[in-house]
């Protein structure tokens, strides 16, 4: 088959003016649980585009690990190529792609570093074995093979044998605070429905963009 020629219709009922809540984390969470509730694999999974010095833009999908008012935040090692990018250019875009609801929401605006208390809460409640890859891994770093990997793994567990294993100093999370959320439902003849919020200094403007 031509991949020209792969295509579908968005069937679904569409997105109005009335129905969106006039705050975008609240309409957010109400899609998330959409997606959830859908059975949608990893409705967390968002991809997090970045852009450092270079201005060449990068892209990879991430877990979001919790959200409210003031953003939405992943964790990652702040040795890490993207934890670099966005050292250097604090500005992120995010997406998350519900493709089985025929759905996808766009996010953009400012990033920041969690504080180490946020960053310690979450940490403390991932599973032992995440904890201690967090540890292991230089993460973007080359290695010349997985048994170096696997090497390292044993000997943190050794080291932390006997107790919690404790929040690395260099692993932590980011906020993206957004300027910037669009929802977008997908309609028949690719003529879908795209609403966006952009914060301003009273809250949020509304506005219906064409498809």
């Amino acid at each position: 088959m031509d991949i020209g020629d792969m295509r579908r219709e968005f069937e679904s009922e569409g997105l109005d003016r009335e129905a969106l809540d006039a705050d975008p984390v609240a309409q957010f969470q109400h899609w998330f649980n959409d997606a959830r509730e859908a059975g949608i694999l990893e409705p967390n999974a968002m991809s997090l585009a970045s852009t450092g010095a270079d201005g060449m833009p990068d892209i990879r999908t991430v877990l979001l690990k919790y959200f409210d008012h003031t953003g939405f935040v992943f964790y990652t090692n702040y040795g890490s190529r993207k934890a670099r990018e966005l050292d250097e250019n604090p500005r992120a875009a995010l997406l998350f792609p519900w493709i089985g609801l025929n759905r996808q929401v766009r996010i953009q605006g400012q990033v920041e570093k969690v504080s180490k208390a946020e960053s310690l809460r979450y940490f403390a409640s991932r599973p032992r074995g995440s904890q201690i890859g967090a540890w292991v891994s230089e993460q973007s770093k080359a290695i010349t093979s997985r048994g170096l990997l696997e090497q390292k793994v044993a000997e943190i567990k050794r080291k932390f044998s006997d107790g919690e294993v404790p929040l690395p100093g260099f692993w932590g999370g980011y906020r993206v605070v957004p300027g910037r959320i669009e929802f977008w439902q997908g309609r028949p003849s690719r003529l879908h429905d795209r609403f966006e919020y952009v914060r301003d200094a009273d809250g949020w403007v509304i506005q219906r963009l064409q498809p």
